[in-house]
């Protein structure tokens, strides 16, 4: 597809973080089964997290949901962004773009000391909207549990 047909597409989509035009079922569906940070996600886990986060849903004219982002922030000095997917059918077509932009032009995401995210095949993407590896690498600690959804109850999930 040109890059002109690619801008026309990401054109007609509409971004909203109003939780009540997503299909909970078809996100939480690809997180649980193909996403490869967190396969397995339990649906408890997976609606927890968006009753505690701030959500956006990327969709086309039709109202069909095609693509996902969900920030973890305090809306004044940190944002950690995560779970950004767009749905397969819909790579190429300037949707993830599309997601960045509205994430970065929310009011509530403005100003904010720091904004971190985590990826290993978005790079590029990321770096056009200013995020950089952390200048200070060895400041950066972290719990890792990457079994957390495998444990029993009470577990790290």
């Amino acid at each position: 597809m040109s890059d002109r047909k690619k801008e026309e597409s990401a054109k007609h989509i509409v971004v909203s973080t109003d939780v009540s035009l997503f299909d909970l079922d078809r996100i939480h569906g690809f997180l649980h089964h193909e996403a490869y940070w967190c396969k397995g996600l339990p649906r408890e886990v997976f609606d927890r997290s968006l009753a505690h986060s701030l959500c956006f849903g990327a969709f086309l004219p039709n109202g069909e949901q095609a693509g996902f982002a969900r920030i973890i922030s305090d809306r004044a000095t940190f944002a950690h962004l995560c779970d950004v997917f767009v749905f397969s059918a819909w790579h190429g077509q300037g949707i993830s773009k599309a997601l960045i932009e509205a994430v970065l032009a929310h009011p509530h995401l403005k100003g904010l000391r720091r904004f971190t995210l985590s990826t290993t095949d978005a790079s590029q993407l990321y770096a056009r909207y200013g995020f950089r590896r952390p200048a200070q690498p060895e400041r950066l600690m972290e719990i890792a549990s990457p079994r957390a959804y495998e444990e029993k109850e009470g577990g790290a999930a």
